[in-house]
């Protein structure tokens, strides 16, 4: 992940500029490679870069040839190359930058460029010749975005990777919304991306093919490689993350294939990647991947944690090799401040997830990995939460769905992008693909419901069954692909839920809770445990920053506690063991 910070029409851009870098300087983990800014008339773009493709140019913010066009990104375009070869008229490209492309599809296309990019992205382009900034964010919201807006200047407009960026020079933030682009010539938000799912309303009754989901899965995955640098998988143990692994691995074995192939010695197989000769090549649309010799797994839990068990025995079916790290409570509940500092949330089931994942993340940028692939997005597209369970009809289903998917910015995408960028690692989500999205979301949600006979997401589990595939080994352990689902923060260890809830008692009272604090407004903390994290976020953000955030809450049921083990399909499921 990289880090941007941009400021468009500011009255004295010039005396801003050490403001404007200081405030970059902020999301300085997001970027930790190389820094760079740009002024053009009263604009500044700053750019803080995490280098995964393009290692030796790319730096950023990018320019064409007459310097009439400046760009700050954060993000991967995973078609870049196609989208290159497709231009109508020439551009010299001066980098090997997966992001460059963006400028002359904006020559071309103007305020339609974002809708050609199949990636996950944030950017804030500068045309000199009209004055105009245009910022545009991915169709989910897997890159974290802001725009930002002050009283002082009120013909300025702001926008940043992080709140932290923001809230010192604007008393009015608001996260961009995902899949639209900003014009500052009209100062208007259109949405470009305009999928058949988007009207929750339309209810779809496409029959489900198991085969295209699978293979939809798997080219995301394969898009996903994409890198210049050392990668590995988040593996939880879990469905969505096992089956990202198992996907990442077959493909590294074909990448070795390859190599063993042309004889190449895994230096000259690292040389010959990052100019795009070697590796997978699905119709052109990788542009680079490093061939590693042994594709790199990583988990996280208390000792004797759920996930950590089963996500043992995946990476040796799989043949990964696997970093097992354990956390202690005390590390979890020392880390939470700098915990809700990067997210900028104080919702408890992001907190309570995020923790480990932060820490996990340290471990994983220690030992010189830069981007991992992870399994967000799959519960909330295939209904996988247990509160699914109680749907009362397709309709239903489908809605929440619909809603869970646009909302995933303020939840797991947020969780997946700011735990990992907090030391300067990436991830990427190969299930909130544009294409498997529309693969996915269009199945009739009868499919997708949970019956007597289906357990939640058995459309996934079943495109992976191969047992009677005789020529294709299994994907998974049977009973790991049938696993049921554990929410991330109960299966690091029921024990982390527990603590949490133990030391929001010692430093709420009742008392506390009694007299919420007035510029809350509304937004009334329900428990200890969520009046806490909210005081922690108070001592890091104004409340101009609260309105960014979502609180998560299961739909159809009446607990308190989001968490998945408080709902009783669980209790059900494990006779009450926990």
């Amino acid at each position: 992940m990289c880090g941007i910070f941009a400021c468009h029409c500011h009255p004295d851009v010039q005396k801003f500029k050490p403001t404007a870098l200081k405030l970059a300087k902020a999301i300085r983990h997001r970027g930790p490679d190389w820094s760079g800014n740009l002024i053009s008339n009263n604009t500044i773009l700053a750019h803080e870069r995490l280098s995964i493709v393009g290692v030796d140019s790319g730096a950023q913010p990018l320019v064409n040839d007459e310097k009439t066009i400046a760009l700050a990104v954060n993000g991967e375009i995973y078609n870049h190359r196609i989208l290159r070869k497709g231009l109508k008229n020439p551009y010299h490209f001066q980098t090997h930058s997966d992001c460059e492309v963006i400028i002359p599809l904006y020559k071309e296309h103007g305020l339609d460029a974002p809708k050609y990019l199949d990636g996950m992205f944030a950017w804030v382009l500068y045309d000199k010749e009209q004055d105009r900034t245009i910022a545009a964010r991915d169709p989910i919201g897997v890159v974290s975005f802001y725009q930002g807006f002050s009283s002082k200047e009120p013909g300025a407009v702001y926008f940043a990777s992080e709140l932290k960026c923001l809230h010192p020079v604007c008393d009015k933030i608001v996260a961009f919304p995902p899949g639209h682009v900003y014009d500052s010539k009209t100062g208007e938000m259109t949405r470009y991306f305009q999928p058949n799912w988007w009207d929750p309303t339309n209810v779809p009754s496409t029959p489900v093919d198991y085969k295209l989901i699978r293979e939809s899965l798997e080219r995301s995955v394969r898009k996903r490689l994409m890198a210049e640098v050392p990668y590995g998988v988040l593996l939880s143990g879990g469905l969505d993350s096992s089956l990202v692994a198992a996907i990442a691995q077959r493909e590294t074995l074909k990448s070795e294939e390859a190599r063993r192939k042309l004889g190449l010695t895994d230096a000259q197989a690292l040389e010959k990647s990052t100019d795009g000769l070697v590796g997978i090549n699905d119709d052109n649309e990788l542009s680079s991947v490093t061939i590693l010799p042994q594709l790199n797994s990583f988990s996280i839990g208390l000792p004797g944690a759920p996930d950590t068990k089963a996500a043992l025995e995946v990476a040796k079916f799989l043949g990964t090799r696997h970093h097992d790290f354990t956390f202690t409570i005390e590390e979890g509940l020392d880390a939470l401040s700098d915990v809700i500092f990067h997210l900028e949330t104080y919702d408890v089931t992001t907190i309570r997830a995020s923790t480990p994942m932060f820490l996990l993340s340290r471990k994983i940028k220690a030992m010189g990995v830069k981007m991992v692939l992870s399994g967000e997005g799959s519960d909330e597209i295939f209904g996988g939460y247990l509160y699914f369970h109680a749907a009362p009809d397709r309709k239903a289903f489908h809605e929440e769905t619909v809603r869970r998917v646009k909302n995933l910015h303020l939840a797991d995408c947020l969780r997946a992008n700011k735990s990992t960028s907090a030391w300067g690692l990436e991830a990427r989500v190969p299930f909130l693909d544009k294409q498997f999205l529309e693969t996915s979301m269009s199945v009739d949600p009868a499919e997708k419901m949970i019956t007597k006979d289906r357990i939640e997401k058995y459309i996934l589990r079943k495109a992976f069954d191969t047992s009677d595939e005789p020529d294709n080994p299994p994907y998974l352990p049977e009973h790991i692909l049938w696993r049921q689902k554990e929410q991330f923060s109960d299966g690091v260890g029921y024990g982390w839920i527990d603590a949490l809830k133990d030391n929001a008692e010692i430093h709420v009272t009742d008392e506390d809770m009694k007299n919420p604090k007035p510029e809350w407004g509304d937004d009334i903390p329900d428990s200890k445990e969520a009046y806490w994290y909210r005081t922690m976020f108070d001592e890091h953000f104004p409340p101009t920053c609260a309105s960014t955030v979502m609180r998560w809450t299961p739909t159809w049921s009446k607990q308190t506690d989001p968490s998945g083990r408080a709902i009783s399909s669980h209790v059900a499921r494990y006779d009450g063991k926990e």
